[in-house]
């Protein structure tokens, strides 16, 4: 038998599946495909068995899946978990400014190499306007709050802050990254001094809810002390 040949001269498939895809929603995502933030649409499929191109009976649905609006690519939904390249940005300044403010508070009183080391700090992560005054003020208010523990006694309430900006940001920053950040904790406790008790127990707190292990924390904060 012959195939069946369609117009350009290019034979036809007697036998095949179609998925006819549905929008169910759209919104901006990270794209691992273009390397960067791209909008998507997230699709519903259902699939039918075609005859010589044509639909015919219905083979159940397919996806959802999320389409990268440049590339087309389609991606499990699991990809959405990945933040955005802007929305990666705020969680780590939000995350070094709470770092900062945590081993100030844990120094008990702010010296002035301490805040100019914290403040510049996170100037560089991204507040750009951020005072050596205004991270004064900040750990003076934490420390009037009593509904809020930032005292040279670490307790649940410094775990619970740290572990709130740190815990979504762990799993997307590689290990260098982790450990990069850590440091800059170490060198904002160390700018006045050696560790006191209470700024170890912080960093210790800040190495676990980055997931890092406590040997590696004890190594990062001894190499923070040596001068490079």
């Amino acid at each position: 038998m012959l195939p069946v040949r369609g117009r350009n001269g290019r034979a036809l498939r007697f036998l095949g599946a179609r998925t006819a895809w549905t929008p169910v929603g759209d919104g901006e995502f990270y794209c691992p495909g273009c390397g960067g933030d791209r909008n998507y649409q997230r699709l519903t499929g259902r699939r039918r068995l075609t005859l010589l191109g044509l639909p015919l009976l219905p083979r159940g649905t397919a996806g959802p899946v999320v389409e990268c609006a440049a590339c087309r690519r389609h991606y499990g939904t699991d990809v959405l978990d990945h933040p955005t390249t802007r929305r990666f940005s705020a969680m780590l300044r939000d995350a070094v400014h709470t770092v900062a403010l945590a081993v100030l508070a844990a120094g008990g009183t702010c010296s002035r190499t301490a805040l100019e080391t914290a403040a510049t700090t996170v100037r560089a992560a991204g507040f750009d306007d951020c005072t050596e005054e205004q991270l004064a003020a900040l750990v003076e208010a934490l420390a009037a709050d009593t509904g809020r523990v930032f005292e040279q006694s670490y307790g649940a309430g410094l775990t619970i802050e740290l572990h709130e900006a740190l815990d979504p940001l762990a799993p997307h920053l590689a290990p260098a990254g982790r450990e990069s950040l850590l440091l800059q904790a170490a060198r904002i406790a160390l700018a006045d001094g050696p560790y006191t008790p209470a700024e170890r127990d912080a960093l210790t707190t800040v190495g676990a809810a980055l997931t890092i292990c406590a040997d590696d924390v004890t190594r990062l904060l001894a190499a923070a002390r040596t001068p490079s």
